[in-house]
C-alpha cells in the first residue's frame, strides 16, 4: 500500500509552496522512560485493561498507576487504524512485535518507524543521573534488526531487499558545545550514515538543544542549532540526508530561517514535555505558519485524556480547519460527551505556557468554526474509539437564557463571563456535530 509519508514528501519537494504536513505518533519512549514510558492509565484503548496480578500486600491501587506493555501496544494499534498520522515511532522491540511479527502496517498507509540510537541524554531511569551528564552517544538496536529482526538481514548485490520490519529510523544528535562531545557524536552519526546509505535504510534527523549547561545563551540557541545542522549536512550527498528534521520549536525568526535556506531540507518539530493542550495546538500551528512542515509528538499525545480526539484536533489545525483555541474548546467537548475528567479545567487548559511559542503576545479570541462534522462516528465507549462531540447537557436551552446577545440576536462576547462562552461554544459545537 502507498503510504502518506511517501506522498506528502514527494509533494512537498515538488511544490514548496505545499500545505502538505506530516503527523508522527512518537511511542519510542520505553528507550528512554522505562516502566513510565506507556504513560498513565487514565486512557486506555477501545479493548480496555490487560490487568497484571501484583500482590495486593507489597502495592497499593494508586502505585501502580501506568499502563503495561500490552495496554501500549493497543494503544498504537488503534492510533494507526485511526489513520490520522503518517508516521508511528516505536523501539527497536516494538517494532519487531508489531511491524514485523503482527505484520500491522502492511495494509496501511502508516509508515513504521524505529529509534535508532539512544544518546545517554534519554536515559531517564528513575532515580539514575544519566541525563545531568554531557549527552554521549550510543546505540542499541542495528539497522538489520529494524529491518527484519535479527543482527543480518539476507540482502540482495545491491543491500536492498523486501524486509518484513521498519524501513525508516529516528537518529538522534545533541550537540553540547563542547569539542570533544559533538565531535564524538557526529563520528557516530557518521558511521550510522554510511551503513544507512549501504543498506538503503531512511532516516530523519533529530537534534536536540544541548542537555547541560552550554554557555550559549537561550535565545540564541536556535542559531547555535540551526548552524551545526547545516554546517554537519553540508558535507552529506543526497544519498545521505535524512528525510526531514526533528528539532526543537525556537520561535518563528529560527524556524524561518532554518526552512528557508534550503528548499529540499524538509524540518519538523518535536512535541517536547506535555504542558496545556493549547501548549500543544499553537506549537503545531505556528510552527507550520513559519515553515516546518513536519511535527512528531510524543508526550503530548500519550499523556491525553483521549490521544485519539486529540490527534484529530492536530490534524484539523494543520489542515486549516480549526485555530488552535478553537481545538482546545472543541477537545474539551470530546471529554465531556466520553464523560472523560480533563486534567485541567479548560480556561486553565487555554493558557500558553510555553515560552517559545509567547512572542505574540496576548492570543485573539478564536471566529474558525469547525464544519462538515469532521470528528468519526462514536463507538460507544467512554475509553478510546473515536469521538463525538456532544454536550448533553447544553441541549433545550436557548441562547437568550444562557448567554447575552446583541438586539439582532447574536452573541455579544464583549459581556460574556467564561462560563457563558464555554456554553456558547459547546452549544454551537452541538449544531455542528449532530
Amino acid at each position: 500500500m502507498t503510504k502518506s509519508l511517501d506522498t506528502k514528501l514527494a509533494e512537498i519537494k515538488a511544490n514548496p509552496s505545499s500545505k502538505a504536513f506530516i503527523l508522527a505518533d512518537a511511542k519510542d519512549a520505553d528507550m528512554a522512560f522505562g516502566v513510565r514510558a506507556p504513560g498513565p492509565r487514565s486512557y486506555l484503548a477501545r479493548r480496555g485493561a490487560r490487568p497484571a496480578q501484583f500482590s495486593p500486600e507489597v502495592w497499593t491501587r494508586s502505585e501502580f498507576g501506568y499502563r503495561n506493555l500490552p495496554e501500549f501496544l493497543d494503544i498504537i494499534r488503534e492510533v494507526t487504524h485511526q489513520g490520522l498520522v503518517d508516521i508511528m515511532l516505536m523501539s527497536a522491540y516494538v517494532n519487531e512485535q508489531l511491524t514485523i511479527k503482527e505484520g500491522l502496517f502492511r495494509d496501511s498507509h502508516v509508515t513504521p518507524a524505529a529509534r535508532a540510537n539512544d544518546t545517554t541524554d534519554v536515559w531517564a531511569a528513575r532515580h539514575g543521573c544519566y541525563t545531568r551528564e554531557p549527552s554521549q552517544p550510543f546505540r542499541s538496536a542495528r539497522i538489520d534488526q529494524i529491518q527484519c529482526g535479527q543482527i543480518e538481514c539476507q540482502r540482495g548485490p545491491d543491500g536492498d531487499g523486501d524486509f518484513p520490519g521498519a524501513n525508516l529510523g529516528l537518529y538522534s544528535v545533541t550537540f553540547v558545545n563542547d569539542l570533544t562531545h559533538d565531535r564524538e557524536a557526529l563520528l557516530w552519526y557518521k558511521a550510522f550514515r554510511e551503513e544507512a546509505e549501504q543498506k538503503r535504510f531512511r532516516h530523519f534527523l533529530e537534534v536536540f538543544d544541548p542537555n547541560v549547561e552550554s554557555g550559549i545563551p537561550p535565545e540564541k540557541l536556535g542559531e547555535f542549532i540551526n548552524d551545526n545542522i547545516l554546517r554537519t549536512l553540508a558535507g552529506v550527498p543526497d544519498t545521505g540526508r535524512p528525510l526531514f528534521l526533528k528539532i526543537v520549536y525556537h520561535g518563528p525568526k529560527a524556524m524561518e530561517e532554518l526552512a528557508q535556506y534550503d528548499p529540499n531540507l524538509i524540518v519538523g518539530v518535536l512535541g517536547g514535555s506535555a504542558g496545556t493542550t493549547y501548549d500543544a495546538f499553537r506549537l503545531i500551528h505556528d510552527a507550520q505558519k513559519y515553515g516546518a512542515r513536519v511535527a512528531l509528538f510524543g508526550r503530548k499525545i500519550n499523556n491525553a485524556e483521549h490521544q485519539l480526539a486529540f490527534i484529530e484536533m492536530l490534524r484539523f489545525i494543520t489542515d486549516g480547519k480549526v485555530s488552535p483555541e478553537e481545538a482546545v474548546r472543541a477537545y474539551h467537548g470530546v471529554l465531556q460527551s466520553e464523560g472523560i475528567p480533563p486534567h485541567r479545567p479548560l480556561e486553565q487548559d487555554l493558557v500558553l505556557t510555553d515560552q517559545a511559542m509567547s512572542y505574540g503576545g496576548g492570543a485573539p479570541r478564536a471566529r474558525v468554526e469547525i464544519r462538515n462534522n469532521p470528528l468519526a462516528a462514536p463507538t460507544g465507549g467512554k475509553v478510546g474509539g473515536s469521538p463525538k462531540v456532544e454536550d448533553r447537557s447544553a441541549k433545550g436551552t436557548t441562547a437568550s437564557s444562557t448567554w447575552p446577545t446583541l438586539a439582532d440576536g447574536s452573541p455579544d462576547f464583549s459581556r460574556m463571563t467564561s462560563a457563558q462562552r464555554l456554553a456558547y461554544d459547546r452549544a454551537r459545537l452541538n449544531r455542528r456535530f449532530e
